[in-house]
């Protein structure tokens, strides 16, 4: 005869299998749910190539969701908004953009979006490093005849170029620089510009200068903020953003993200 006391443990452990097999099941359920939803697309300034792309990672990994995501110069990408493209969600490096595309009736219900950081301009030489780096750019000035180009972004659509031209004014080496610059369209192609030799020198993103891919490759010195507008960065849900777009937008503002952003050099909104 079956011990009773057998039997129920017997029967305890069954229920409890069963039900973390239901609750595995219905989670592999919403994540294929998740799978057959449209992915997710976004575009993003290019200062966030590396802090969002593991962003996407970790909650496609969370929620089973696709996220697609374009980087560009965030004036461009703004454009492409203004022509019709339909996209879910819209990471700008200037606020500005954002602003008005809420004015202009391009958002969620008029939604005038987040802001989710701050960017900072960092200095950066590959190696061997020509001039002595600092935040004054005095090393630049004093060894002006050891480089022949300078990097940094269009100025007219990208804001890290806009506030690039700024610290040059700021400090007095606009006009002398100018002759030797190489203009990117977007903050991504100026640090490639940087990386592969077409530039000795340059203002990029700390965002990308932190990136593990560059940091072996040259130096930096991050610039003081005091030398040009701030670079405030906002967030926006689209008008037609999809259900599982909105649900990634809630990400992007959580802790966990925050402590992505922070990661790569953006500075908590204020």
């Amino acid at each position: 005869m079956q011990n009773p006391h057998s039997f129920m443990l017997k029967r305890r452990c069954l229920l409890q299998a069963g039900a973390a097999a239901l609750g595995a099941s219905l989670l592999s359920a919403a994540k294929a749910q998740n799978a057959n939803v449209r992915p997710i697309k976004v575009l993003a300034a290019s200062d966030l190539k590396f802090a969002l792309t593991d962003v996407v990672a970790l909650y496609k990994k969370e929620a089973g969701q696709e996220v697609q995501v374009t980087f560009g110069s965030s004036g461009n990408l703004m454009r492409q908004i203004q022509q019709g493209l339909e996209v879910d969600v819209f990471m700008s490096a200037d606020e500005g953009f954002v602003l008005a595309l809420a004015k202009a009736g391009k958002t969620l219900q008029g939604m005038t979006g987040t802001n989710y950081g701050r960017g900072r301009l960092a200095l950066w030489a590959a190696n061997p490093v020509p001039v002595a780096l600092d935040a004054r750019l005095e090393g630049l000035r004093a060894g002006w005849s050891k480089f022949h180009k300078f990097a940094i972004a269009q100025p007219d659509h990208a804001p890290y170029g806009r506030a690039a031209r700024e610290v040059l004014h700021a400090t007095g080496l606009w006009d002398a620089v100018q002759p030797r610059l190489v203009l990117g369209d977007s903050v991504l192609q100026t640090m490639q510009f940087l990386t592969t030799g077409a530039a000795q020198l340059g203002i990029t993103s700390l965002s990308l200068a932190l990136a593990p891919q560059f940091q072996a490759l040259g130096r930096y010195v991050v610039l003081p903020d005091t030398l040009h507008s701030a670079l405030n960065q906002r967030a926006v849900l689209l008008a037609g953003a999809s259900a599982a777009g909105q649900a990634f937008y809630a990400y992007l503002l959580s802790p966990k993200t925050r402590g992505l952003l922070d990661h790569y050099g953006f500075e908590s909104p204020a």
